[in-house]
């Protein structure tokens, strides 16, 4: 009798399962298509991805120096808190290996010209001497550098790929990221108003 029930309670929901099954994949792209569409038509950046650090303080700083890396004649000191303290910073994440780190390199030499902001790099995953090689060639624009060989720092700021930057107001909070290399346009969109807005709520602004 049990055997008659298993036969009848069972056999029918076995295709409707497989169906199921079988249509799974469709639905699951079905509903990335929709994400995706509603994004499009948004208008939004896809570069500017929301981050769970963003208005809290950053996390600590004390990685090692990049050995060799010289600026006006004097080595350029390790990332640590120390270096970002008080200071309106730009924390960059990059790498020699990573394209878009070359392609946006230009734009953070000219941020670093800035006097209002301090640019400092972590160097994520990467060989000292190429690392070294890339800002001899591109100059350098960062006023300290941590090294990140294993990438246990990037994890702690939530780097999803690189390059990633992270601007931190003159109390350590971070206040924007940016997801992927800086382009002009975002530079001026994105990034600058928020300099200017911290700037102007830092004490003994005017």
């Amino acid at each position: 009798m049990s055997t008659e029930a298993d036969d009848h309670g069972n056999r029918p929901q076995r295709p409707a399962r497989r169906r199921l099954l079988a249509f799974l994949p469709l639905i699951l792209f079905a509903a990335l298509a929709v994400i995706f569409f509603s994004q499009l038509i948004s208008g939004k950046d896809a570069s500017i991805v929301p981050s769970a650090l963003v208005g809290t303080a950053a996390p600590a700083l004390d990685l090692p120096p990049l050995e060799g890396l010289m600026r006006d004649g004097v080595p350029v000191p390790a990332l640590s808190d120390a270096q970002v303290k008080d200071k309106v910073t730009l924390v960059n994440v990059w790498a020699s290996w990573c394209v878009p780190c070359r392609q946006e390199h230009p734009l953070l030499m000219a941020l670093a010209r800035d006097d209002r902001i301090n640019v400092v790099g972590i160097n994520y995953k990467d060989e000292t001497s190429n690392a070294l090689r890339f800002l001899a060639e591109l100059g350098n624009p960062y006023s300290a550098v941590g090294i990140d060989p294993k990438g246990i720092a990037a994890i702690d700021w939530g780097v999803y790929g690189i390059p990633e930057t992270y601007l931190l107001s003159s109390d350590g909070t971070i206040i924007f990221k940016q997801i992927g290399p800086f382009s002009p346009a975002s530079i001026r969109d994105d990034l600058l108003p928020e300099i200017e807005k911290t700037l102007s709520a830092s004490p003994g602004s005017s």
